[in-house]
């Protein structure tokens, strides 16, 4: 049996986790619990996080009670913080690539199922804030459902089971570690798009790992291609992001022999964390000089192993002078490529001019030209 046929037949339906792989819920948790601890003379730093990702509501309440030692009891915990969730539900955003997957499956016929550890009216009630979603899952199955939540295999197992389906033949889509583990131990094949940064090396069993649901090919595991990448890059709903132009690490124009334009990521926290890591490209306006075609990194630029996410945008012309402090403007039209480390500094910078010529190109296109007069670039 060829290798495609063989992924054709273990592949006829996927089974999606939802916090962490298709909704930011940590980010709304986290804010809640920076404000919570406060009355108890903590401070949420987020140590937590790596520790409590894909666990159920009860193990993750347990975890946070112990380890800041609250003088409170778990139950006590979930009593208050949980309505302070509920009231924050519809802030929860999709993440990007989310919606785009599960129309994708849902117009090709590919059964889903929705399996969490959360409980299944804790998941109605989240899918409730983002339309459509619910009619595109034949099964949507909690922790509340079965014996034993993940990292048990349980929950898949029990999804297979309602959609008819051998587990061999279902690709599950997990962002943590717990979830990976359970679909393995379930039988199925695993795509890990881990939610938390520099933590891949914890996902080696997964089959494959990914940066984020912008970087999945359907087409490795048997299911229907998209069809909406052009020439090498991904239309993205525009965003915007502006600010001074800062003094960077010194080495874009001195190491690489890229002058780039950097932003202050303090300012830009939620963007950050908004937008998965890797190489983008749109317009930049700097309001006393003009328009220009630009391409970008965000992330942690792992050949240098930087300790925080940045931006950094390199204006594709030839400036004579710096302009650090002007107001640069950034409108991001599409998606190239995910964060990648390298062998060598030649390959990455090779790798940094093939970026270049593919939004230079893609920006005469006129999807992605129209953006260049947006008024946002130039007031």
């Amino acid at each position: 049996m060829s290798m495609s046929n063989s992924l054709k037949k273990l592949s006829s339906c996927v089974l999606l986790d939802l916090d962490g792989t298709l909704i930011n819920t940590d980010g709304v948790v986290g804010d809640i619990l920076r404000k919570y601890l406060c009355k108890y003379g903590k401070q949420w730093d987020g140590r937590e996080t790596l520790k409590i990702v894909g666990q159920t509501p009860l193990e993750a309440a347990t975890t946070i009670v112990e380890d800041y030692g609250l003088p409170c009891g778990v139950d006590e915990f979930n009593s208050e913080f949980y309505p302070l969730f509920s009231a924050q539900m519809d802030k929860i955003k999709s993440l990007p690539g989310a919606s785009r997957l599960i129309r994708h499956l849902k117009c090709h016929g590919v059964p889903m199922a929705l399996a969490s550890n959360s409980s299944r009216a804790n998941i109605e009630s989240k899918i409730a804030h983002h339309k459509g979603w619910k009619e595109c899952f034949s099964v949507i199955i909690g922790r509340d459902e079965v014996a034993k939540g993940k990292p048990a295999p349980d929950i898949f197992l029990e999804a297979a089971k309602r959609l008819n389906k051998d587990p061999a033949d279902c690709l599950v889509i997990e962002d943590s570690v717990p979830g990976v583990m359970a679909g393995k131990a379930a039988g199925t094949k695993v795509i890990a798009v881990p939610s938390l940064p520099k933590q891949t090396h914890l996902y080696t069993s997964a089959d494959e790992v990914i940066n984020s649901l912008l970087d999945i090919r359907p087409e490795k595991w048997g299911l229907p291609p998209f069809q909406d990448w052009i020439e090498n890059t991904l239309p993205i709903d525009p965003w915007h992001i502006g600010g001074p132009v800062i003094k960077g690490f010194g080495r874009g124009s001195k190491v690489l022999g890229i002058p780039t334009a950097n932003l202050s990521a303090k300012d830009y926290a939620s963007e950050l964390v908004e937008h998965p890591s890797g190489v983008y490209f749109g317009w930049a306006g700097l309001p006393t000089r003009g328009v220009y075609k630009m391409v970008m990194s965000i992330g942690w630029n792992p050949f240098f192993d930087n300790k925080e996410k940045t931006i950094e945008p390199w204006l594709l012309h030839d400036f004579t002078e710096d302009f650090y402090g002007e107001e640069l403007r950034l409108i991001i039209v599409g998606y190239i490529r995910p964060e990648a480390n390298f062998t060598s500094l030649e390959s990455l910078v090779a790798k940094i001019h093939e970026d270049r010529e593919v939004a230079e190109r893609a920006l005469d296109l006129p999807l992605y030209s129209k953006f260049k007069g947006d008024t946002y670039l130039t007031k």
